[in-house]
């Protein structure tokens, strides 16, 4: 995956976070357990692609 497909897919999912906390409306414990899970997501996902922890098969998309 290129660097700037990488950085355009954390555009995109920051700002789709961003667009949940903004204008839907939570409990604030919510949120946080939401954005806690995001995160933590978005991590393995790099991770993985950088080749640091081993493949997740429970976390593919697609084919």
């Amino acid at each position: 995956m290129p660097l700037i497909q990488l950085v355009i897919t954390l555009v995109v999912v920051g700002l789709i976070l961003w667009a949940i906390n903004s204008y839907i409306p939570m409990q604030p414990t919510i949120k946080k357990i939401l954005n806690v899970v995001v995160i933590i997501i978005v991590i393995l996902w790099i991770l993985s692609l950088f080749g640091l922890i081993g493949n997740m098969p429970i976390m593919h998309i697609g084919r």
